[in-house]
């Protein structure tokens, strides 16, 4: 069972056994207290290991006060003039222990390497690109599925993909003969001017042609034209594929979220890379 959206007052919470964590999604200003009174209160009456919040830099001293530390940071995050602070609570300690830290250290170092290319892309013949509509959420969702073996949220359901776009998704694809080859979407927060550059998936058959940094440019350019100030993602950090993908296009690190997200069958730690656009 996919992890419940709910609402909170005006703050938006994620939350469920899948990902074992309450995700404070969109924060309501000035109602800081009782926030984190709720959020807590679920956490505590669901056995969850992890609280995991997005938060105006202003009200991190508030959560700081009640226990949480920061994990990463974007700049500008709203409306590109206030930062982002996304702070956390673990309540097993066995949660809070960063495995593999040897090989994400070497991620992030393989990636910010990479930081200063530049490289002009091209498709392959026979391969074009769309902004996609809801008539090809099945296929998006299918391609989801082949490429995810678990996901936190419900994005093998064509429903979902059709509901998103209603609300504040841009699907991105490539296509070779009509069929999807590699797909991406912009997760896009208009009242403040920010985008998660996220859901990024290549079949098999395609893997390797540079379609994920080609999609990564085609969204930037959309959301340059919608006034989008800062695009953010939040990447597994043991992919050296992702990472070095915005690395290679000019994001910066942002930290890692330790052991945060259920994706690709367990609960990974993964990596925040930002860009002022």
């Amino acid at each position: 069972m996919p992890d419940i959206l709910e609402h909170f007052e005006d703050s938006l919470i994620q939350h469920g056994k899948d990902n074992n964590r309450v995700y404070l999604m969109k924060a309501a200003k000035g109602r800081v207290k009782s926030l984190i009174d709720y959020i807590e209160s679920l956490a505590r009456e669901n056995n969850y290991t992890k609280i995991f919040t997005k938060i105006p830099i202003s009200e991190q001293k508030e959560f700081i006060n009640s226990g949480y530390t920061r994990e990463a940071f974007i700049p500008g995050f709203f409306k590109g003039l206030e930062d982002c602070a996304f702070m956390v609570k673990y309540l097993d300690k066995q949660r809070s222990t960063l495995r593999d830290k040897e090989e994400i250290d070497a991620v992030i170092s393989a990636s910010l390497a990479k930081k200063t290319e530049n490289k002009t892309l091209y498709l392959p013949d026979g391969f074009e690109f769309q902004l996609l509509n809801p008539d090809d959420a099945k296929n998006i969702a299918c391609l989801y599925q082949q490429v995810f073996k678990t996901y936190p949220f419900p994005i093998f359901d064509p429903e979902y993909i059709q509901k998103t776009m209603k609300d504040n998704v841009i699907y991105f694809g490539i296509k070779k003969s009509g069929l999807l080859a590699a797909l991406s979407s912009a997760e896009i927060d208009y009242g403040n001017q920010n985008a998660e550059m996220t859901d990024f998936a290549t079949h098999n058959d395609y893997r390797g042609k540079g379609f994920s940094l080609y999609l990564l440019r085609e969204m930037e350019k959309k959301m340059r034209s919608m006034d989008v100030k800062t695009t953010y993602t939040i990447a597994r950090s043991l992919s050296y594929g992702m990472n070095i993908t915005f690395a290679g296009n000019n994001y910066d690190f942002g930290g890692t979220l330790i052991n945060n997200t259920n994706i690709y069958g367990k609960i990974e730690s993964m990596n925040v890379w930002h860009k002022a656009l």
